[in-house]
């Protein structure tokens, strides 16, 4: 019997998720950082563990799997289908990108994950971003003006 941990993950799987996360690729650091930076109103994860498999990036709401693929034999592309084929059954979308198009193109990369965030909310109905405003998922700009009171400023 494999011993359970957090979230019901076979022991030292967190453990092994910390280590992917501290020997992070350069294209992994970069599209991180990206991500964060460029989409925001997400939430991403990074090396999430869905056993027995690693996902490099994930945003769990959009059910949206992000991997970062370096060179690669057959094996390894073998590998990554079922890897796919795994988390599609979960319901997740996976995208995936060579290391080379995220350190030479990052903002192609973040542009096709955006569209791809969009058709998602699309099909779902609903914004997956955490920064909903009235479901429709933009933020308003702050302009700095003092919001009205109860009772005030054109409340219905």
């Amino acid at each position: 019997m494999v011993m359970q941990n957090y979230r019901g993950l076979p022991g030292g799987s967190v453990d092994r998720a910390r280590e992917l996360r501290r020997n992070r690729t350069e294209a992994e650091d970069k599209l991180w950082y990206g991500l964060r930076e460029r989409l925001p109103a997400y939430k991403w994860r990074f090396q999430v563990p869905f056993h027995p498999y690693y996902a490099d990036f994930a945003c769990l709401k959009a059910k949206l799997i992000i991997e970062v693929d370096g060179g690669q034999h057959d094996e390894a592309r073998a590998r990554d289908a079922r890897r796919t084929r795994f988390l599609e059954a979960k319901g997740f979308r996976a995208l995936r990108f060579w290391n080379n198009d995220v350190l030479e193109n990052l903002d192609g990369v973040l542009e096709a994950i955006s569209i791809s965030l969009s058709q998602r909310e699309r099909v779902s109905g609903r914004s997956c971003s955490q920064h909903d405003l009235n479901g429709v998922g933009h933020h308003l700009p702050d302009t700095g003006a003092a919001k009205p009171r109860k009772g005030e400023g054109g409340s219905l």
